[in-house]
């Protein structure tokens, strides 16, 4: 009896030992390239959305990040779009960065419009203005609770809605303001929900898709309180279009399952 609790014991420790080897494995992935086009009356335009690198050992140190960057620039992007979280401090991380360091990879992109950013949770719990100098820094535009025009593009940059900085009505306000065709880039997809008709298109992170979806029992959370309802992927309600990004680093523990990292590129026009 005794030797059988043995071998099961050693049977259960071989299969977690394998399968936090597949998550690591799989974390460390090179990102998908998951494509959309949005028909609009204008020239066609590529836009590059990037999310949650979360930058810290051992999964996503800055090399990892600047080879991303370099696939990006491969796309040859008008815009790239940053959707926050550039940090991590999760408890299994092996190293922490400093804000510059985190982001200064980012400084290689070139979009031919031009890199814009909102921030997220992670972010303004490390210092919302020490991370908005070092995104100015790489050549990077924060936005918060603003607009931008860029190309026929209207870029509303809506502050993290996880901890309390949205204020969506100046940011509609202000993409009205600027005219264009308008897009809404947040951290956190909740405020999708209260999104205006006249916005067809908002790009968001901050779920990681679920980061670990198992089978049957799916995702463990989405940190959205709508759960899978705007958890990954393309959501269309009611004429407008949402996109979330699994993102690139990971949360928590350096790990994922079926959800891989990726990039989006959309396609806006033609």
């Amino acid at each position: 009896m005794k030797r059988r609790i043995g071998w099961i014991a050693a049977a259960t420790a071989v299969f977690g030992v394998a399968t936090a080897a597949a998550g690591y494995r799989n974390a460390l992935a090179d990102p998908i390239v998951r494509d959309l086009h949005l028909p609009a009356p204008i020239a066609p335009t590529s836009v590059v959305l990037l999310t949650d690198s979360h930058v810290a050992g051992p999964d996503m140190p800055p090399e990892r990040l600047a080879r991303i960057v370099a696939q990006v620039n491969m796309l040859k992007p008008d815009v790239v779009l940053l959707a926050g979280d550039y940090v991590s401090d999760k408890a299994a991380s092996t190293r922490t960065y400093p804000a510059q360091v985190a982001i200064a990879p980012f400084a290689a992109l070139r979009p031919r419009l031009g890199t814009f950013a909102v921030l997220g949770n992670h972010d303004h719990e490390r210092g919302a203005a020490e991370m908005r100098h070092s995104l100015r820094a790489a050549g990077v535009e924060p936005l918060a609770n603003d607009a931008v025009r860029a190309g026929p593009l209207a870029i509303g940059g809506l502050d993290d809605a996880t901890t309390d900085h949205a204020d969506l009505p100046a940011t509609l306000a202000a993409l009205q303001r600027i005219g264009g065709f308008p897009i809404v880039l947040s951290h956190n997809p909740d405020p999708f929900k209260k999104l205006s008709g006249k916005v067809a298109l908002m790009l968001a992170g901050h779920t990681h898709c679920g980061q670990v979806r198992l089978p049957i029992l799916g995702a463990l959370t989405y940190g959205s309180n709508y759960g899978a309802r705007y958890g990954c992927g393309v959501v269309r309600e009611k004429g407008r279009v949402l996109v979330v990004g699994a993102g690139l680093g990971t949360s928590e523990l350096p790990s994922r399952f079926g959800t891989p990292p990726d990039i989006w590129r959309i396609t806006i026009g033609g």
